[in-house]
């Protein structure tokens, strides 16, 4: 038995009631746990700020890895409006801005390569993040980027620019989950909200630096006017490299792997020691320890199985309808921004301005965001957005049926609005809310599942909305918001029905509540005594089930 009070036990761990963890852990283990979670809910914002300003930084830091994502996201999408690009490796098309056009079903190859690679990568991830660490899979894949890059670089095909795309996409699915899952653990419940919505602000860069960049090469009359953005990624790989190389690793994965001693080592890394002592310390990993165990016991193994059956099944889907979301709100307008606005009428070099703008909103709503964080809840923050986009949506296909310049300029107004607040509550909430909802054993896993939901409906979404908006396809345009306004519809009553608040709750709170099957709309009502006990009488037990009150 560890100083922490684990017994070694052989094979899995079998579900088992609140007893269980007595066996398992000493009555001073679950004091010391108890200790620290009580601390955590207690810590004011600025006492959390001023306590875990290394794991800030650290979290940013890592974040960083989604501007390579977010860049060539809008990138790619830029392209189909840019007269070189469409001129080198599109066909004639009289009427567009251009006068070339890609044909849909290549921009639907070029849209889901990126996601098909994700899926692959994610999938890679989820297995081998917990086998080999986040840290040594992030660096691996890092490397594996910089020699891929080569390959759209010098592309002359379509063919081959969709297999860069493929490759590429590969570590950008591993970027996408161990940032998000790195920013929930590192950090206490105060900032866990902000840094996990952070990562959409990185998206916000990588999409705003592409759009800079791509207007800044429009005037460029040479096939380099599409290859230098596709260069512009090598700028970064060294400097994240590095970040990788010297971050802590993660103390919840240390935690899981029986490496106590360096999980202590890895929360001193990350706080301040001028307010927070050795004690401390081990209280947080008890804490960590015993949660470890209450998840144990409601389901033993970590494998993607593991992620739909029992307890685990209704956090994978929560966790899979929010990023799919995403795409159902409408926001796939937004990244065929270019190509969108040229369809509604705009010229070239307007279209491309309005894109800059457009995708501004992803930062200056992502800031705003914070704000909201502070005084709403994550489930009245996403399902009242998704039902702001559903009206949005709706008032832009009406106006699709208006051949009018002030009809148009509106629709590019609109869409800016759109993604406002998309990026005020969807966009960044639903990096935290997946953060949250899933298990701190299956974070990995259940974060990768819920990515390739996401990359499924791009996939789709890549397949149709191109139709959609292509003049040469379905040639709906503006139109196109009404059938995106009733998926968005049909979003907002998921978001009443089965999106739950997970603000202001501890991962072993969480656990209780969805052991205990509690409807998502009590979620906040419901008080929760995970510990079972009073900090007084470390040896008194009490059964979880009847520690949980509801107020309402």
């Amino acid at each position: 038995m560890s100083q922490y009070g684990i017994h070694d036990a052989p094979g899995n761990v079998i579900v088992a009631d609140n007893n269980e963890i007595l066996r398992k852990l000493n009555a001073n283990t679950i004091s010391d746990a108890a200790k620290a979670d009580e601390i955590e809910h207690k810590m004011t914002l600025r006492e959390a700020f001023k306590t875990h300003k290394k794991a800030i930084f650290w979290s940013m830091a890592l974040s960083g890895a989604l501007i390579m994502e977010g860049y060539d996201v809008v990138v790619i999408g830029s392209f189909y409006g840019q007269p070189n690009f469409t001129k080198r490796f599109g066909i004639v098309a009289p009427g567009t801005a251009t006068g070339y056009a890609i044909p849909a079903a290549w921009q639907s190859g070029l849209s889901n390569g990126s996601s098909a690679g994700g899926i692959i990568g994610l999938l890679i991830n989820g297995w081998a993040a917990d086998r080999y660490g986040p840290k040594i899979v992030m660096m691996t894949s890092i490397v594996a980027l910089t020699c891929f890059i080569f390959i759209p670089v010098f592309a002359q095909s379509l063919t081959t620019l969709v297999i860069g795309e493929v490759l590429c996409g590969i570590p950008w699915g591993v970027f996408q989950t161990l940032t998000t899952a790195y920013a929930s653990e590192v950090c206490p419940i105060q900032l866990r909200g902000y840094l996990t919505a952070y990562v959409n602000l990185c998206w916000g860069v990588g999409i705003l630096l592409s759009s800079g960049v791509v207007t800044a090469t429009l005037n460029v009359d040479s096939d380099w006017s599409w290859r230098l953005p596709f260069v512009v990624q090598w700028v970064w790989v060294i400097p994240l490299f590095m970040i990788v190389f010297f971050s802590p690793p993660s103390p919840w994965w240390l935690v899981r792997r029986g490496r106590l001693d360096d999980a202590e080592k890895s929360v001193r890394r990350l706080t301040n020691p001028e307010y927070v002592s050795d004690n401390d310390i081990k209280n947080t990993v008890a804490m960590m320890v015993h949660t470890n165990e209450l998840e144990t016991q409601a389901q033993a193994g970590t494998t993607y199985i593991q992620c739909f059956t029992k307890t685990d099944r209704r956090r994978t889907e929560i966790v899979m309808m929010t990023f799919a979301m995403q795409l159902l709100s409408g926001e796939n307008l937004i990244g065929q921004g270019v190509q969108f606005l040229q369809s509604a009428g705009v010229g070239t070099q307007l279209s491309f301005d309005l894109n800059m703008v457009l995708n501004s909103m992803f930062i200056i709503g992502t800031i705003v965001s914070w704000g909201l964080l502070t005084h709403f809840g994550r489930r009245t923050l996403y399902t009242a957005g998704m039902g702001c986009m559903a009206v949005v949506l709706f008032v832009i296909g009406g106006l699709g049926f208006i051949s009018s310049n002030n009809a148009t300029m509106t629709v590019g107004g609109l869409l800016i609005a759109l993604n406002f607040i998309y990026n005020c509550t969807l966009g960044p909430l639903c990096y935290t809310i997946i953060g949250e909802v899933s298990s701190t054993r299956l974070r990995q896993k259940s974060i990768a599942l819920s990515r390739i939901a996401y990359q499924i409906m791009n996939i789709i979404c890549g397949i149709i909305v191109p139709r959609m908006i292509n003049t040469t396809a379905w040639n709906w345009g503006a139109k196109s918001g009404l059938f995106w306004g009733g998926s968005a519809l049909l979003s907002t009553l998921y978001c009443l029905l089965r999106l739950p608040e997970t603000k202001h709750r501890s991962y072993g709170e969480l656990d209780l509540l969805f052991e205990n099957k509690v409807p998502a709309w009590r979620f906040k009502s419901t008080k929760v005594n995970q510990f079972g006990m009073h900090h007084d009488d470390t040896k008194k037990h009490i059964d979880s089930k009847e520690d949980i009150k509801h107020l309402d």
